[in-house]
């Protein structure tokens, strides 16, 4: 989660989808980034994108993460305000992301990965598990 000023939650709002998408990138996997429609989203959220990966055994897209701008809407539920320059009271805007839904994440890797010598590990993951191949 994070909070900010009105003018800085778009900006903030990308920067959490670029996140997301770095993460998927060294992971070395196919995605996908979805501007959700009106009803798709939660009515409590202005903005979301969903990022999706290809699952080969179900041939088909599957949600990973998510962020969204809520704008005012929790904010005004807990009175998260500020004072503006002018010294105006204002609504800050708050912002969600979840990471990365790590079974669904998991079986991608599995899933994408494999070549006639096994699994091959992201190379980004190999300092972590210390092999290149799942045989």
């Amino acid at each position: 989660m994070q909070v900010s000023k009105s003018e800085d939650s778009y900006r903030i709002l990308d920067e959490m989808s670029l996140h997301v998408q770095g993460l998927l990138e060294k992971l070395e996997l196919p995605y996908r980034k979805l501007l959700l429609c009106g009803g798709d989203m939660g009515f409590n959220s202005a903005l979301t994108y969903d990022m999706e990966v290809f699952s080969a055994a179900q041939q088909r897209w599957l949600e990973v993460s998510s962020v969204s701008n809520f704008e005012t809407f929790q904010a005004n539920r807990l009175k998260l305000r500020y004072k503006n320059k002018e010294g105006k009271m204002e609504l800050l805007h708050t912002l969600n992301g979840s990471a990365l839904a790590l079974p669904r994440i998991v079986a991608a890797i599995l899933e994408n990965n494999q070549t006639e010598k096994g699994i091959k590990i992201p190379a980004v993951l190999v300092p972590y598990t210390g092999f290149e191949i799942i045989n």
